[in-house]
């Protein structure tokens, strides 16, 4: 039964819903230990073991499938995340520069708040997938990544905006980030209430619960598909540049010129985000879907994969340069957001390609298991890299990153229905 009601009033704000909590867990809280004093390689270490319960969510997306249904699951999920972004508010240390003890509780509420969204997000993509055929998945998924990615534009730029301009108005950076966390508890609420009207009752029970689908079967049906190990291989390494670059762009733009960064204010890190970032994120984001949609995922992963890696080079020149002129930095993020908006269409629409078949909605929780497996291991040793190289010497490495793109790449073309994607 495919929904009657028009996907542009769902798919936007359901991925928009399902990014905030990501970005806040996995993004929004590098910027937020940084700047309640955390050194790098902590902060790179601790946020990236943030990752983990998106690895292992495969282990409960059977559960999802065959408990009540996956709309059920998106609103309690949402409604649970908005009661623990409102407690962790409460749990933040009081002053800048804290122990490492004073972060056990904030540290413990972000990883509750990891489970439910990656939780949220089996049931999510589940629902899409069930929500829409063929055609319109291609048509709208680069819709559904355009509005993942402004969430996190959104977390990195309004979020962060409101919250530097909080720490200048309390002088209080702990007191500042209480406030914006209440905030984003309150907009992820307005999301239970919007969700719980427009979404459309496209299951009277989950259709993969007809038998009790176990784990195992999950797994072991995943793993027997055609070329499982070139579609490990593609998803582990196909966005390596980003994985070891994305912990540390926030503090690259926040450390002071002597260290090797930028020496922006909170405020302007999150204004960079949040004007021409978005705008070119978007419009990357929706061509890349009309352009699947048009020729196909086949035709389309090369320039995506291109897309995807080479705008990284901008970190890089702006590390050796250190341009002064703020324009200058808006320019080069315009370049990457746009570059990425457009390539990462591809890696989301080759999960939904290698999921089809029994189990989707499993094999598609598996699938983003490793693409969070993927951001986690290199970001966990990205700031102790970091430390070692400068900052300049770590975006050399983050380009050479790009050559495991460009392999992965060049392999899997060949082993996808060319009409895949395709009206």
């Amino acid at each position: 039964m495919k929904a009657e009601r028009t996907p542009w009033l769902w798919v936007p704000t359901l991925y928009f819903a399902e990014g905030i909590p990501y970005f806040i867990v996995n993004v929004i809280s590098v910027t937020m230990f940084k700047r309640l004093g955390m050194s790098n390689a902590d902060l790179a270490m601790y946020t990236s073991l943030l990752y983990l319960p998106w690895v292992i969510k495969p282990l409960w997306s059977p559960m999802v499938d065959v408990v009540r249904t996956k709309r059920w699951w998106i609103i309690a999920m949402q409604a649970l995340l908005v009661v623990c972004f409102g407690l962790l508010a409460t749990s933040l240390p009081r002053r800048t520069g804290e122990p490492m003890p004073a972060f056990v509780w904030p540290l413990v509420l972000f990883y509750i708040s990891a489970m439910l969204s990656a939780t949220h997000d089996i049931a999510a993509d589940g629902y899409y997938m069930l929500a829409l055929d063929a055609h319109r998945q291609s048509l709208f998924v680069g819709i559904r990544s355009t509005f993942y990615r402004i969430s996190s534009v959104f977390g990195q730029g309004v979020i962060v905006v409101v919250a530097g301009l909080l720490e200048l108005r309390f002088g209080d950076i702990p007191k500042a980030w209480t406030i914006t966390m209440l905030m984003a508890s309150a907009l992820l609420c307005l999301m239970v209430v919007w969700h719980a009207a427009v979404l459309p009752k496209v299951e009277k029970a989950s259709p993969e619960a007809g038998t009790k689908r176990s784990v195992g079967a999950a797994f072991g049906s995943f793993f027997r598909k055609d070329g499982i190990w070139l579609a490990l291989v593609f998803m582990l390494l196909f966005r390596l540049p980003e994985a070891l670059s994305v912990k540390m762009l926030t503090p690259f733009l926040l450390d002071g010129r002597e260290l090797g960064g930028l020496g922006l204010t909170t405020t302007q890190s999150g204004l960079v985000y949040g004007t021409v970032g978005v705008i070119a994120l978007t419009i990357g984001g929706i061509i890349g879907g009309i352009f699947s949609a048009k020729v196909g995922l086949r035709k389309s992963l090369w320039p995506m994969a291109l897309s995807l890696a080479l705008p990284c080079a901008v970190y890089l020149y702006m590390a050796a340069f250190q341009p002064e002129n703020i324009a200058v930095v808006y320019a080069c993020v315009a370049i990457d957001q746009f570059g990425y908006g457009f390539g990462f269409t591809a890696y989301m629409l080759y999960m939904i390609y290698f999921s089809e078949g029994e189990y989707k909605t499993s094999h598609y929780a598996i699938c983003t298991a490793f693409m969070a497996l993927s951001m986690m291991l290199p970001g966990f040793f990205a700031g102790m890299i970091q430390e070692a190289l400068g900052y300049t010497g770590f975006f050399v490495l983050v380009m050479v990153c790009c050559l495991a793109t460009v392999a992965v790449t060049a392999l899997l073309p060949s082993r996808i229905n060319p009409s895949f994607g395709k009206k």
